[in-house]
């Protein structure tokens, strides 16, 4: 089954013939490495018992969130993907990864 993206705008229908919807325009900026907040953490739960490594709190745009993901999952040499603004990593690599977002200079909690 295919998951749909549903829009993330509260209005559905509006009567106002000069209604434009200005939150969708907004493009949402990556701040500095400096500024993010991101979160490293294991998890094995509803994934048949395997362990993965989760990156949460990324603020910025989609495709920066896919490279830094790009970028952990060659450094720790282990697959993963990027679903709903998180990293997930395959297998246990929290060291690995904090070590990495440090040297880069992002914020490690």
């Amino acid at each position: 089954m295919s998951k749909k993206k549903l829009s993330s705008s509260p209005f559905v229908y509006s009567t106002n013939p000069d209604f434009t919807k200005d939150e969708e325009d907004q493009t949402l900026e990556t701040k500095l490495p400096a500024e993010q907040r991101l979160w490293v953490s294991m998890e094995s739960k509803h994934r048949a018992g395997k362990t993965v490594t989760l990156i949460r709190g990324f603020e910025g745009k989609e495709e920066d969130l896919e490279q830094l993901g790009k970028q952990l999952k060659s450094f720790c040499g282990s697959g993963g993907s990027v679903k709903d603004g998180e990293i997930i990593i395959q297998g246990d690599h929290r060291d690995k990864v904090k070590s990495w977002l440090l040297k880069n200079k992002y914020g490690v909690k």
